[in-house]
């Protein structure tokens, strides 16, 4: 089961404007991202969800935007770090395993998303700070769109046996 929506997740560019992704799931969604493992169980993540127009609008017309997605798909998930519940600053792996899960959950719902990167590019977390008006101790992670495909899903990774070494 798992291994089928491994390879069923893609990245989503294209969304269907006429469906929307419900309450219950997104509660489901972000429930998975909460059960991604962090370091010493800390959980720093915190989620903002977004559904208002004119942010998606703004987020969309940002500088060297690369989030052209999430206006159509009505939706926007940003993972957030809360930089003060963790020593070692392990967060980046932490938010990196939710959005994984937020990712394959969404794909078991047959929902389409695409992972946008904001953390580590300064300017980036400096634009989504003010946006959102967050502290200091709230780091942007990513923006993820989500919504109904407007494109098939199918696998796009591949095995490469280049990049593995074997240490017997």
């Amino acid at each position: 089961m798992i291994n089928e929506i491994i390879r069923k997740r893609k990245s989503v560019r294209r969304y269907k404007q006429e469906k929307t992704v419900t309450d219950e799931q997104i509660k489901e969604i972000l429930e998975a991202a909460m059960l991604a493992p962090s370091a010493r169980n800390t959980r720093p993540w915190e989620f903002i969800v977004v559904r208002n127009q004119e942010i998606l609008e703004k987020i969309v017309n940002l500088p060297n935007s690369h989030y052209s997605m999430v206006k159509p798909a009505g939706l926007a998930i940003v993972v957030c770090a809360d930089i003060e519940k963790q020593t070692g600053n392990f967060f980046p792996q932490d938010c990196a395993a939710a959005t994984q899960n937020i990712l394959l959950q969404s794909a078991e719902l047959n929902l389409g998303t695409c992972w946008c990167g904001v953390y580590p590019k300064e300017d980036k977390v400096e634009e989504f700070r003010e946006i959102f008006e967050l502290p200091e101790n709230i780091v942007p992670f990513c923006i993820i769109a989500l919504g109904a495909p407007d494109e098939e899903f199918g696998s796009r990774g591949f095995y490469e046996e280049s990049k593995v070494k074997w240490i017997n």
